[in-house]
């Protein structure tokens, strides 16, 4: 019985060898038929002649992500988009990349439901960071100036919560 498993996992080894050398040739062919394809030292502008261009099926392991990068959003547009659409059910939150997804919900006062998505896309509190994409159940997308009202409470409520925080 263990040699038939030996058996079996040398054969799988050696699939997952092949098959890492075959794709690295059809790499290789590909990138030289192609001038857009090719690595930047095969142009002869290597910013790192240090840094080894070739890749191998070892790159899938490891951790070559830049550990100093970050993705920041504004945290008073984001309490206060959350604050101001709270009547919303939350979907999906995604504090990274700064996107939140809202169901349906009705608001105070109103009876049509709406749902709104919402992106912060820049640290800075600044109507520029906020994007607002509100729709109706029925009618589907809203007027522009709607958006727009909703913009500029969820603005007015983030300069309260910074003013707020600045008293701490």
């Amino acid at each position: 019985m263990a040699i038939l498993g030996m058996k079996r996992a040398t054969a799988i080894g050696a699939l997952i060898l092949v098959g890492a050398i075959g794709a690295t040739d059809v790499y290789a062919q590909s990138t030289s038929d192609n001038p857009a394809l090719q690595s930047n030292s095969k142009r002869g502008a290597n910013p790192n002649p240090n840094q080894s261009t070739e890749t191998s099926i070892w790159d899938l392991f490891r951790n070559s992500a830049d550990p100093n990068t970050t993705v920041e959003v504004n945290k008073y547009l984001w309490f206060a988009a959350l604050d101001v659409l709270n009547f919303l059910p939350v979907e999906t939150v995604d504090p990274f990349s700064g996107v939140i997804v809202m169901g349906y919900g009705t608001p105070p006062g109103g009876g049509r439901s709406y749902r709104a998505t919402v992106y912060v896309q820049d640290p800075a509190l600044d109507a520029r960071s906020i994007k607002v994409a509100i729709e109706s159940r029925g009618g589907g997308a809203v007027p522009v100036e709607t958006q727009r009202a909703v913009e500029d409470a969820i603005m007015t409520r983030a300069r309260q919560l910074r003013i707020q925080d600045s008293k701490l």
